[in-house]
Formats: structure tokens, sequence, C-alpha cells
């Protein structure tokens, strides 16, 4: 556990937690130590990027079991794509309520704003725009 935790650069005390929950799977040694598998670190990082976004973890677990199912129903799939346009559609409202304020401001605040974004989130801003218009 400790080599997974220096490994995803979170506390042994989140991997713990996240284990009691079922969201990461430990197996047992002989000498009952938790062996996580190399998975586990891919987990950890997509647990960072979903709470990013503010997901419970009750919906970080299931999407983690979605991605790992073998047998995909639709009502799942369904359910995910529904999940995901609401996400979209909440981001098109923020970046909606963003835009006039952007025009508001000086041209200084203007610069040092836009060296914070990335192209790539510049980008997919545009194209979150477009794709709930």
């Amino acid at each position: 556990m400790g080599e997974l935790a220096l490994l995803a650069n979170v506390s042994k005390r989140t991997i713990d937690y996240y284990t009691s929950l079922g969201i990461l799977k430990a197996e047992r040694s002989k000498s009952n130590y938790r062996m996580y598998s190399e998975q586990a670190i891919y987990d950890l990082k997509f647990i960072d990027e979903c709470k990013k976004i503010h997901l419970p973890l009750d919906e970080i677990k299931r999407k983690l079991d979605l991605n790992k199912s073998q047998e995909l129903k639709s009502s799942e799939v369904e359910k995910h794509v529904d999940e995901v346009t609401k996400q979209i559609q909440q981001l098109r409202s923020e970046i909606s309520a963003i835009l006039p304020l952007l025009d508001q401001l000086e041209e200084q605040q203007k610069n040092d704003l836009s060296k914070k974004l990335t192209k790539e989130s510049s980008a997919l801003m545009q194209s979150v725009l477009s794709f709930t218009s």
C-alpha cells in the first residue's frame, strides 16, 4: 500500500478508504498484506480526475465498475451517455456564464487569464459550446 501511495501521490489513508468502499480492489498475501495490481495506479488517477469535476464517490465507483465490466448492458451505456450529456450541458451553462464576464475584463487581465487556459481547454470549451447548441 505504501508503494502505491507513493506512485499515485495519495496518502495510505486515502487508499485504505477507497479499498473499504470497494472502489479499489486488493488481494491479500499469505501474511495478510494488501497487494494492489498495476491497474490500481490508473484507477487512482481516474478517481482523481473524477473528483476534480466533483463526481461523488459512489458515481466514481460505478464508472470504474462499468469500465471493467466484461458484459455491457445497454441500460448502463445509456445511463452513462445521459450522465455525460448532463455534464456537457452543465459545462456549457458555466462557459456561457463566464463569456460575458471575460468581455468585461481589461486587456491585461484577459492576457493573464488566457495564459492559464491551455489550447486543449480552449478547444474543449468551443467544442462543448458547439456540441450542445
